[in-house]
């Protein structure tokens, strides 16, 4: 697994040099962009550079990062540049305080990294995650990745730290208005009755429909047609309190299988 970051924890007079690893990868089936040329034959779509100056194609070794601060003027800035103006506290994932668990509002939280010590700090790192795992609390911090500074959260687990990537508040949007309607106390019970029927421990699940492109795939290349798929609904309209009673009925009825089978 390629190392996303390296850096190191700062708390205090403690540091822990680290490198950050991606939680996640993308299984998704990806497509090429085609054109069908003058012979029937498939070829794949070229994205090309080009300098509108020569309209010749220009390398990624020739590419410099250049700000616009006035209609067609730019200020140029080199990589060497960028890592000039960072300071070391830029450069580490610096502490800034500590907060419970539950302060944070899940809508804050953007990607996850897992934290890794390098060689020497496996001891001040456990120390850490433990003692933030025991009183239940995170570790809020900043850190410069790129050419962005993140806000991040040292969230323990039982085994790891992982550097939960967080919005900043500028970043996060109002919540679209939503009519307040008035709910029925028997409506109510009804769909605590219906969470309770489906509550089970949380497992992951598959992603299914990967698995039907994967079919739909072979399929094309056996030559053989794509059929629709079967997805039948209800088409007459019920009222909510029957809706609730036949999902509750049909939970139960689930529930009996899993257990028989």
């Amino acid at each position: 697994m390629a190392v996303a970051h390296k850096s190191a924890i700062s708390v205090g007079l403690i540091y822990v040099p680290v490198s950050l690893y991606k939680t996640t990868r993308n299984t998704a089936i990806s497509f090429n962009q085609l054109c069908k040329d003058e012979n029937g034959k498939y070829q794949r779509i070229k994205y090309q550079k080009l300098c509108p100056s020569c309209n010749s194609e220009v390398k990624s070794s020739d590419i410099i990062k250049g700000y616009e601060y006035e209609k067609g003027k730019y200020v140029t800035i080199s990589n060497d540049e960028l890592e000039r103006i960072k300071s070391k506290s830029d450069k580490t994932i610096h502490v800034l305080h500590f907060a419970k668990m539950t302060d944070i509002d899940q809508l804050y939280y953007d990607k996850n990294y897992y934290i890794v010590p390098d060689r020497g700090g496996e001891k001040a790192f456990e120390l850490l995650r433990q003692a933030l795992l025991s009183q239940k609390k995170v570790a809020i911090a900043k850190t410069v990745m790129g050419t962005k500074e993140e806000l991040i959260v040292l969230y323990p687990t039982k085994t790891d730290i992982i550097a939960k990537i967080l919005f900043f508040q500028e970043e996060i949007q109002p919540a679209p208005t939503i009519n307040k309607v008035s709910i029925d106390k028997n409506e109510l019970e009804m769909a605590k009755t219906l969470i309770n029927s489906m509550t089970d421990k949380f497992a992951p699940d598959h992603d299914e429909y990967q698995a039907k492109l994967h079919d739909a795939i072979q399929t094309k290349i056996n030559g053989q047609e794509v059929v629709v798929a079967d997805d039948s609904q209800p088409n007459s309209v019920i009222d909510l309190m029957s809706a609730l009673q036949q999902s509750i009925d049909l939970a139960n009825t689930q529930a009996s299988n899993n257990m028989a089978s």
